[in-house]
């Protein structure tokens, strides 16, 4: 596994749906455990939330070094499909609503 500097640019991940309002949104959080690889977590990020390769890997490194990353927004019902498949996978993983 490649040692990555704790001082990494993040990128504007995730842009919110026009449509949601505000009084709905909700995040998906995914938590560091000392389990899943950075590999899996990537693979997982791309193949479940459509996340670029280069989102999914910083996400991995956020999620490493600052412990837990929301890494999607949008309604509850929107996210539990995807909170579903991730635990699935082995990750921890919530959702959380936004508070206004």
């Amino acid at each position: 596994m490649h040692h990555y500097d704790e001082d990494i640019e993040v990128l504007e991940i995730e842009e919110v749906d026009e449509d949601i309002g505000n009084g709905d949104l909700h995040v998906l959080i995914i938590h560091n455990d000392e389990v899943n690889t950075f590999e899996w977590v990537i693979q997982c990020l791309v193949e479940v939330c459509k996340h670029t390769e280069e989102q999914a890997e910083q996400c991995s490194l956020i999620i490493h070094f600052k412990g837990k990353y929301g890494v999607k927004s949008g309604t509850k019902s929107q996210l539990q499909p995807m909170k579903n498949s991730l635990a699935e996978r082995g990750l921890s993983v919530t959702i959380e609503k936004i508070e206004d």
